[in-house]
């Protein structure tokens, strides 16, 4: 196995709890390892779990796993544990993962899951619509749809996202969160592949030739898999393309690496918003 052969791998560095007696990592690790590989490949997919599983009404179960040991991790070591489905049968999927460190190969497996009832687990076919996600991954696809538009256009999928992320999971007033902007302003959502809209923002004019961007959600199963970004690209080719030289926003403190990434800088000082830090940052189009 190459770290070529894999198009996703989740980053993990070595916890002192997980070494034993010899200084290594206690082989049984491993199995936890690879099991949150799989959770980021879901995540790679921009897929929810459990929400898409519900929609296929169906489950994965593990039916095999197999380990081969060819080296040790040692405490502090930076592995990176890739995945890939590498088949799939009529109900079952096989994943294989590999662990580098560096270059160096360390632990393989694979993976056997069954498509199955989740109350008789009882196996069922895997759904087509699942098996056609997957195989655009592996062929390195995009997995997610960026569209821009009208409130009237994509309010009602932004608004649950919206409405998902500051109001339930923040506790912003519903007041606070709807105003005459939306009817106004341009907006972005991103879908994965299933159609399930997964993070959505907007884009005002702050005044001549600056933009503003706000109202980002990303759902929070799939935050840090890109799609906020594909988000905030969306607006700012927006804005570059109605003629604006700047983009500010306010961006919660919690947020702030994030959009530093995109290449804006903060200005000013912290203050608060809807009882949240925030600060000013910009960006030069």
């Amino acid at each position: 196995m190459n770290r070529t052969d894999f198009r996703f791998s989740e980053r993990l560095r070595v916890r002192w709890a997980e070494i034993d007696a010899q200084k290594i990592v206690f082989n049984g690790h491993y199995l936890m390892y690879f099991d949150t590989a799989v959770a980021g490949y879901w995540r790679a997919l921009a897929m929810p779990y459990a929400e898409t599983m519900a929609q296929l009404e169906g489950d994965l179960f593990v039916r095999k796993a197999t380990v081969d040991y060819l080296g040790s991790a040692k405490y502090d070591d930076v592995l990176d544990i890739a995945m890939r489905c590498a088949r799939i049968g009529t109900s079952s999927m096989l994943f294989s993962g590999a662990v580098f460190r560096a270059d160096r190969l360390l632990v393989s497996c694979e993976l056997v899951y069954v498509f199955a009832d989740p109350h008789t687990q009882t196996s069922k076919p895997v759904p087509a619509e699942l098996r056609k996600v997957i195989e655009a991954f592996e062929a390195g696809e995009d997995m997610v749809e960026t569209r821009v538009g009208s409130w009237q256009e994509l309010g009602a999928r932004a608004q649950a996202i919206r409405t998902q992320v500051f109001i339930e999971e923040q506790n912003i007033p519903a007041d606070m969160e709807w105003d005459a902007g939306d009817a106004q302003a341009v907006h972005a959502l991103a879908s994965n592949r299933f159609g399930l809209p997964l993070a959505t923002g907007r884009l005002l004019q702050h005044a001549p030739g600056v933009a503003r961007i706000g109202r980002m959600a990303v759902s929070q199963t799939v935050r840090g898999s890109g799609v906020g970004r594909a988000v905030l690209d969306a607006l700012s080719n927006a804005a570059r393309q109605r003629g604006d030289r700047e983009i500010v926003l306010h961006a919660q403190t919690s947020a702030q690496a994030f959009y530093a990434r995109s290449g804006f800088s903060p200005r000013g000082a912290v203050f608060e918003e809807a009882g949240i830090a925030h600060v000013e940052m910009t960006r030069q189009l």
